[in-house]
């Protein structure tokens, strides 16, 4: 769900309290772009390596070792 800053600002507790009960993230935009995340705290990320949530994301190699060359940069 998305919603915009000015709608946010006045039903802002609401919102938390939503939150919170269904679990659901809310994306807060900004003149259409989204600027922030609101979502339920969890304890399991307090001092979790960062690197651990893309672990397993990665599902093919294609000449990993391959220079760059400057064309590929966009």
């Amino acid at each position: 769900m998305e919603i915009s800053k000015s709608q946010f600002k006045p039903k802002a507790l609401e919102i938390m309290k939503e939150v919170e009960r269904s679990g659901h993230p809310i994306v807060i935009t900004d003149h259409g772009v989204p600027t922030l995340e609101l979502r339920p705290y969890s304890a399991d990320r307090i001092g979790q390596d960062p690197l651990s949530y893309f672990k397993g994301t990665v599902t093919q190699y294609i000449n990993p070792t391959d220079p760059v060359a400057e064309k590929d940069w966009h």
